[in-house]
């Protein structure tokens, strides 16, 4: 299927930064909970996301990742996700997160 380029600007893909993670033992699949900071304008969100394989707690804090900003929201168990954490699959399926090769500043958009 094709998109227009005015479909693609729909999606609002911004950078932000992980500024918290916890174990999420509620989940189905293993997950954390995250807390991810967008910057000024658009502000914290909550998500959570199944990438247990490839990272600790530890590793997610300080991380840039992007996100999906405008989905609305979804509720997952006990979590109230608010934005989509983008990430590729491993060869096993396994999520890899997606995130700039350099600091940039926190709400950036994708373009």
């Amino acid at each position: 299927m094709t998109i227009t380029y005015a479909d693609f600007e729909k999606v609002d893909i911004r950078v932000g930064r992980i500024t918290r993670a916890e174990p999420f033992p509620e989940a189905r699949k293993p997950a954390y909970k995250l807390w991810v900071d967008f910057g000024p304008a658009i502000g914290e969100k909550r998500s959570s996301a199944q990438i247990t394989k490839h990272y600790t707690i530890d590793q997610l804090i300080g991380r840039q990742v992007l996100g999906v900003v405008n989905f609305p929201p979804r509720q997952i168990g006990p979590v109230l996700s608010e934005v989509l954490i983008l990430g590729l699959p491993d060869e096993d399926g396994a999520v890899v997160l997606i995130g700039p090769g350099h600091d940039v500043p926190l709400g950036g958009k994708l373009f």
